[in-house]
């Protein structure tokens, strides 16, 4: 196995050091508060996205910024699952 250029035994060797540190019980915890985290993220943007549109939709305005700003937050969403995606994958 060979994903961003780390082997297996050192991906599970990262593991051992993060088991060592917080130990076995602690992980779950981790994980979870790592889900509760991402889950709020994912509820703040939709609900920016929601007022923006139902903003636009009162006013009458063209919404054709509000696209350009809703492909601006699906880009930074996007970077964000990234980086959580590699901090899951290395957790697991």
């Amino acid at each position: 196995m060979n994903f961003l250029f780390i082997s297996g035994a050192e991906i599970f060797f990262i593991l051992f050091i993060v088991v060592m540190v917080f130990g076995a019980d602690k992980l779950p915890g981790i994980a979870k508060g790592l889900g509760k985290g991402m889950r709020q993220l994912r509820d703040a943007t939709d609900d920016i996205k929601r007022e923006i549109q139902n903003s636009a939709d009162k006013q009458g305005l063209n919404t054709d910024f509000t696209k350009d700003i809703k492909k601006e937050i699906d880009d930074v969403k996007k970077n964000v699952e990234e980086v959580t995606g590699t901090i899951k994958r290395g957790a697991k």
